[in-house]
C-alpha cells in the first residue's frame, strides 16, 4: 500500500514564468503499483494528469496536456489536533499549448487525513503555503 493517500482531494498552488500564484484542486484517483492517475482543476475544468510514484523514494511525476510535475512527499504530523498532513511539492514545466510553454515554476498540494496513530518524525517543517492550500481546501469543500 502506498504512503499516498487515495483516492484524496488536495489544494494545490502553483507559480510559472514569474506569473501570479495559481490555485485549484488536485485529486487523485488512484495510485497503483508505480501509476498514479487523477485531475488537475484550476479554472474550472478537470484537467486529466497521470504519472509515476515512487514508494521507496517518495518522488512523484506527473503529466497533464498543459504542465509537467515532478516532487517529493513530505509528511507533517500535529498530534495536537490529531491531523496528519501530506505535502507534495517540486517543480514544474509548462508545455504546448499552454501559452506559457518553456516556462518553470514551483508547486505545493496539500491534504490531510486524521492521526489514527502514533505520530510519525517529520525531518522538515512544512512552507507556509502549506497550510494556506489546506485552508482554502478546507474551506471550498464546507468544512
Amino acid at each position: 500500500m502506498a504512503s499516498i493517500p487515495s483516492p484524496s482531494r488536495w489544494g494545490i498552488q502553483t507559480t510559472a514564468g514569474g506569473r501570479p500564484v495559481v490555485y485549484g484542486t488536485f485529486n487523485i484517483n488512484s495510485v497503483a503499483g508505480n501509476t498514479v492517475t487523477g485531475t488537475i482543476n484550476f479554472r474550472g475544468t478537470e484537467i486529466q494528469i497521470h504519472g509515476n510514484w515512487d514508494e521507496g523514494t517518495k518522488q512523484i511525476r506527473m503529466e497533464s496536456p498543459y504542465a509537467s510535475y515532478s516532487g517529493h512527499l513530505v509528511l507533517f504530523d500535529d498530534p495536537s489536533i490529531r491531523t496528519r498532513h501530506y505535502i507534495l511539492s517540486g517543480q514544474l514545466v509548462m508545455k504546448p499549448p499552454s501559452i506559457q510553454a518553456g516556462e518553470r515554476g514551483t508547486w505545493i498540494a496539500t491534504t490531510d487525513v486524521e492521526l489514527t496513530g502514533p505520530p510519525t518524525t517529520s525531518q522538515e517543517m512544512p512552507p507556509v503555503g502549506a497550510f494556506l492550500t489546506s485552508t482554502l481546501l478546507q474551506q471550498g469543500s464546507g468544512r
